[in-house]
């Protein structure tokens, strides 16, 4: 990933108990410490959501990728956005890049799937652990 002042964020559906386990994942599992994340309902999701058509539409975790030396912001969604979290988290997720050479319609089509069956899963949003006081800083909630 370039090296950017801003570090990518991660939107993803605070609604969603198998999301918020995604992002508790996330958290377990990295070493750089640097990814942010927000929830597609609070205002930075809200307006990030709002600046690229076609998003709100979209039931998908979206990787936003800040701008960087005149660069425009990057989005990407479903499986080249579990992709990317897959890269950030390095060691042997990393291993997860060979999907790349499955067609995307088909990666999508798997990721669709499991984002269908996520909606599923017992559990409540609301009850959810809130993240370790030195992760918190990380969540965009304005």
């Amino acid at each position: 990933m370039p090296s950017t002042s801003r570090p990518p964020v991660l939107l993803y559906d605070g609604d969603c108990a198998f999301c918020q386990g995604v992002v508790r994942f996330v958290l377990r599992h990295e070493k750089r410490h640097g990814l942010h994340f927000a929830s597609r309902q609070s205002p930075f999701g809200v307006a990030a959501l709002a600046r690229h058509p076609g998003l709100p539409d979209i039931d998908s975790v979206v990787w936003l990728e800040p701008e960087s030396l005149g660069q425009p912001q990057r989005v990407y969604i479903r499986s080249e956005a579990a992709l990317r979290v897959a890269a950030y988290l390095g060691g042997w997720w990393r291993c997860a890049a060979v999907a790349r050479l499955v067609p995307r319609r088909w990666r999508d089509g798997a990721y669709d799937r499991v984002a269908a069956l996520r909606k599923r899963r017992p559990g409540s949003a609301q009850a959810c652990r809130l993240p370790a006081p030195e992760a918190r800083e990380r969540f965009i909630d304005r």
